[in-house]
């Protein structure tokens, strides 16, 4: 039987622009799959004392639990993106929804912790499914005139998820044990998975993209395993040595350069790439991408410097401190929703550039207020630009999947989604570098007030500089046109100009 909402793609809802009760649940369905990949990027985190002493191992050992899943995610969201363009969005997330669960329930039995690494890789295989055709299933789901609202509810979850994740992990610890942790996940996804195959709407593949195809191979192995290979020896060269750069770091980062040339080399060649390069040459598609990235660096920033700045400049005790930091995403939950209302009113462009602008005066603000200023001092900037970034991310996202050829929008979604992620790798790496060079120190956490101040200054000068290079991307942005990326008809050549 055909889902309710299994109409046209590009016009799903009713024409008078009301969400119908099937698109609410298939949002419903959309919100949920969001909030998992979320919280399993931040649940494991909390738990990581508790597991080095359940499999009597070294910290080192037990973080590769975090590593694993994040790896995971970063290497295949692309790729997981262009196999829902191919086999079908909604049978590929549905099929992620349940591997999500699945290896949910092997992590909280995991017996030891070899299988728990393991369990957690495949629970981030089905995380990057689930994030990269989450945002694609939008524009079959709800009315055009509510995408921005949609994609602010997505930011939402996506916020509450990360950061939930530690409060939640940590209640759920002490009431039971590290496998409650993962245990929680289980009754959400298979709830997850029974609203999306009830609402979420048929897949239907544009017929112009399938005679495109039809006469080429399907899928891309060659190009698909470079680039996993590529990103993940950025993602290692980012996260090893916790920011400290030795010879490992650099030879994994030469590697990812000669990946990524070679990726690109080859995507040129194959009949039926994975990406195409010209695809990044798209009005407003590669800028969107490039801020997309800088903007995660910059929020990244936010979470390596405030526990050192709130408990080693400002004095605060450790329960402040994590009180003070959930507000940045208390805040980004209750303003992506009204960003999106926005977006839908006032247009992505306008809705972006404000975002930017608040983003770079909090930035601004925060790598020139004194220490002396206390608490509010750094939390009044701080809300103002977590406000800027969920009116940034919820604009700019629904700006670059607008004008997506309906048989390339998991491949886009994939795309915004890694940006984000290489964005948030990079910061916890660089931005910590700086932290701690501004700091003057090699050990922030032994330096005194003064000099942790200093860091938190001369990181969010950085960080004020990155964001006025998203403004400039952003204005040397040409309005995106109504027309989209189409696949070429002839011979696998990319388009030109």
């Amino acid at each position: 039987m055909k889902p309710a909402l299994a109409g046209r793609e590009d016009h799903p809802a009713t024409g008078d622009g009301q969400h119908t009760h099937p698109a609410r649940r298939a949002l419903a369905a959309l919100s949920l799959s969001m909030l998992l990949s979320s919280l399993g990027t931040s649940i494991a985190n909390v738990a990581l004392p508790s597991l080095a002493k359940a499999f009597n191992a070294s910290f080192q050992d037990v973080q590769w639990v975090v590593l694993a899943y994040l790896l995971a995610v970063t290497t295949l969201i692309v790729s997981a993106g262009r196999l829902g363009d191919l086999l079908g969005r909604r049978r590929l997330l549905l099929a992620g929804i349940g591997a999500f669960t699945a290896a949910s329930a092997l992590c909280g039995l995991a017996p030891t912790l070899p299988l728990l690494i393991a369990a957690r890789t495949a629970q981030g295989l089905a995380a990057a499914v689930m994030m990269a055709l989450t945002t694609a299933s939008v524009g079959p789901a709800v009315a055009k005139d509510r995408t921005g609202s949609a994609m602010g509810l997505l930011g939402t979850m996506s916020a509450v998820g990360t950061g939930l994740g530690p409060s939640l992990g940590g209640l759920l610890i002490s009431a039971s044990t590290w496998r409650a942790v993962f245990l929680a996940c289980v009754p959400l996804g298979a709830l997850a998975l029974v609203l999306a195959r009830r609402h979420l709407p048929a897949d239907r593949p544009d017929r112009r993209d399938r005679r495109a195809t039809a006469a080429r191979p399907r899928f891309d192995p060659a190009g698909t395993a470079l680039l996993a290979l590529t990103l993940a020896a950025y993602a290692l060269a980012m996260t090893l040595g916790r920011g400290r750069f030795g010879p490992l770091n650099l030879a994994l980062l030469g590697a990812a350069a000669a990946g990524a040339g070679l990726f690109l080399l080859t995507e040129t060649r194959v009949g039926s790439p994975l990406l195409r390069p010209a695809m990044l040459r798209t009005p407003g598609l590669g800028a969107g991408l490039a801020m997309s990235g800088l903007v995660s660096t910059v929020m990244m920033a936010t979470l390596v410097v405030g526990p050192f700045h709130l408990a080693g400049a400002l004095g605060l005790p450790a329960a402040l401190v994590g009180l003070a930091m959930s507000a940045g995403p208390l805040v980004t939950a209750f303003t992506a929703v009204p960003a999106g209302r926005l977006v839908d009113r006032l247009g992505a462009r306008r809705v972006t550039f404000a975002g930017l602008v608040a983003m770079a005066a909090a930035a601004t603000v925060l790598a020139a207020v004194p220490a002396a200023l206390g608490v509010a001092g750094y939390l009044v900037p701080l809300v103002v630009l977590t406000i800027g970034y969920a009116l940034f991310q919820t604009a700019n996202n629904t700006a670059v999947m607008a004008d997506v050829d309906p048989g390339r929008r998991g491949v886009v979604s994939g795309l915004l989604n890694l940006s984000r992620n290489l964005g948030l790798v990079t910061g916890a790496s660089v931005m910590g570098a700086v932290f701690a060079l501004g700091a003057a120190t090699a050990d922030v956490t032994a330096a005194p007030p003064a000099a942790v101040a200093s860091g938190t200054r001369t990181t969010f000068a950085v960080a004020a500089v990155l964001i006025g290079g998203a403004l400039a991307l952003g204005s040397g942005t040409r309005t995106p046109s109504r027309r989209r990326f189409r696949e070429p008809r002839g011979a696998g050549f990319p388009l030109g100009g």
